[in-house]
């Protein structure tokens, strides 16, 4: 694994606290790994709390948000580098670009298009990214058993479920992924 990672996760904290609990511990391996956080710059829901979490153990933290979220997900001002763009294609990009590998945490649909989004780009071979899913509350479960069926049913190639790690913690899906 090397020295970033690009952290989708909700900008909003979702149902369980479970899922603060363990954004907040990533956040804390990061830095007690070294390991750069880039993410969507976002100071809201899990976003922020991940970003915090690295900030408060002294870690590196690079936010890279476009213009028109500002308000609505509350651009985090204390961040180590913030890179503002125009749109949701670039901030995706910039992301996929600064990083070696990949988590998602829970979230919602823009964190799913995240997700999709690197694992088809892994598979066109425009790069070849681990990515891990942090599968707290089983927030994963169902999506995991239909990425299989569509494995099983020859529309994706197996090497791309291969590569994809999953874990219930921050700390064993790391473990997975160094």
């Amino acid at each position: 694994m090397g020295r970033s990672i690009a952290v989708f996760c909700g900008s909003s904290m979702g149902n369980h606290p479970s899922y603060a609990k363990e954004a907040q511990a990533l956040g804390h391996l990061l830095a007690q790994h070294d390991i750069t956080l880039v993410y969507g710059g976002g100071k809201a829901g899990l976003m922020g709390v991940v970003a915090d979490s690295v900030l408060e153990k002294g870690g590196r933290v690079t936010g890279v948000i476009p213009e028109f979220l500002n308000t609505r997900e509350r651009k985090h001002e204390n961040l180590t580098q913030q890179i503002e763009v125009q749109t949701m294609h670039q901030r995706k990009t910039i992301i996929y670009e600064m990083s070696d590998a990949a988590i998602a945490l829970p979230g919602g649909f823009g964190t799913l298009d995240e997700l999709f989004e690197i694992i088809t780009w892994n598979q066109l071979t425009l790069h070849t990214k681990m990515v891990g899913l942090l599968n707290v509350e089983k927030f994963y479960d169902h999506l995991y058993q239909h990425i299989l069926t569509v494995r099983d049913e020859a529309f994706a190639p197996t090497i791309q479920v291969e590569n994809l790690r999953m874990a219930t913690t921050a700390a064993a899906l790391l473990n997975l992924m160094m």
